[in-house]
């Protein structure tokens, strides 16, 4: 796994990339700086949340060649 910053909100999360579009992420803080997640209704976290923003960031840096996509 790949550490990498939200650009927009600056969260630091792990990310692996499976395949173009399996993504696996783990988050290393809480997610209250992301803006996104917090106001979801789910105060619980009991769903898998999804941030859009951390989305792009990450959709970004495969782009840019930062995070490595492994091929099966």
């Amino acid at each position: 796994m790949q550490p990498l910053s939200c650009r927009s909100c600056g969260t630091c999360v792990l990310v692996k990339k499976n395949s173009p579009a399996h993504t696996q992420v783990q988050w290393t803080t809480d997610t209250d700086r992301c803006a996104e997640l917090a106001q979801s209704p789910n105060a619980d976290r009991a769903t898998v949340l999804t941030c859009l923003q951390l989305r792009d960031s990450i959709e970004t840096a495969v782009r840019r060649g930062e995070l490595q996509v492994d091929a099966p």
